[in-house]
């Protein structure tokens, strides 16, 4: 037990700098929520400014430590956000599944990072609530079993034929209006990691900073440093505490000397 321990201690520790783009109310504060404390609150309120938040990702070979800027998706902060994506070695773009306007803002997210960003910068596109379509949240599964190999239940035929019906009109409905096949196709055009995922079900959500972890190239890791690493994470219980810090997109001074913290 003790010559794991040494041996995973023994690994190298890079810091990657992550920030979260996309329009309000997608769920990037949840994803991170996610996936720093495997936590999920039904009304978060949305977030003021940004808010920055660690956590480690360990690899076969390496221990990924993320620096996650979680930025604001209000319109009037879009301005602001270079200064949060600057010097960024990863950035998930994300939309909500349920709601096209979303994806249109992400490819403009998307398109500013590749003008603007650091080159090489890893990108992934990501279409959350998952849990809202039912090829996600394993309603259309349901109705197959309800009438296994054909034969109906023990109800009458006329009210297994009226549930039958409800439920086939339920799966219907689905609340999905982007396509896996759109979103897919587009981030294949542009070279972006892809993702779907439900941060209220955390389906998906290590995978995807997994995959991010896994595709950032060796020559843009860096060492972490040792004060402020331990500093960070324990700012936030360990990144199991729930606490972060935010930081006012308001004001510029205080937003420019935290990017430099994390930079």
């Amino acid at each position: 037990m003790s010559d794991s321990a040494a041996g995973s201690a023994q690994k190298p520790s890079s810091s990657v700098k992550l920030v979260l783009l996309g329009e309000a109310a997608v769920g990037k504060s949840s994803l991170v929520l996610r996936f720093v404390n495997n936590d999920f609150q039904e009304n978060k309120e949305p977030t003021i400014g940004a808010a920055f938040l660690t956590q480690k990702c360990p690899l076969p070979t390496r221990t990924i430590k993320f620096e996650i800027w979680d930025t604001a998706g209000q319109e009037r902060f879009a301005s602001l956000a270079p200064m949060y994506y600057r010097n960024a070695q990863a950035a998930l773009v994300v939309y909500d599944l349920t709601k096209p306007s979303s994806l249109v803002k992400a490819k403009h997210w998307v398109a500013e990072l590749q003008r603007q960003a650091s080159p090489g910068i890893v990108i992934a596109l990501v279409g959350n609530k998952l849990d809202l379509a039912n090829d996600g949240s394993g309603a259309s599964g349901g109705i197959a079993t309800a009438t296994e190999n054909g034969v109906p239940g023990p109800e009458t035929d006329g009210d297994t034929s009226e549930a039958r019906n409800e439920e086939q009109e339920s799966a219907t409905s689905d609340a999905r209006k982007i396509s896996t096949r759109e979103a897919r196709g587009y981030a294949e055009e542009e070279g972006l990691l892809f993702f779907e995922t439900s941060a209220k079900t955390g389906v998906n959500v290590v995978e995807v900073f997994t995959a991010i972890a896994n595709a950032i190239p060796e020559t843009s890791l860096k060492g972490t440093r040792g004060g402020g690493a331990g500093a960070g994470q324990s700012a936030l219980g360990a990144g199991r505490s729930g606490d972060d810090s935010r930081v006012n997109l308001g004001d510029r001074n205080a937003a420019a000397a935290r990017d430099g913290c994390a930079c």
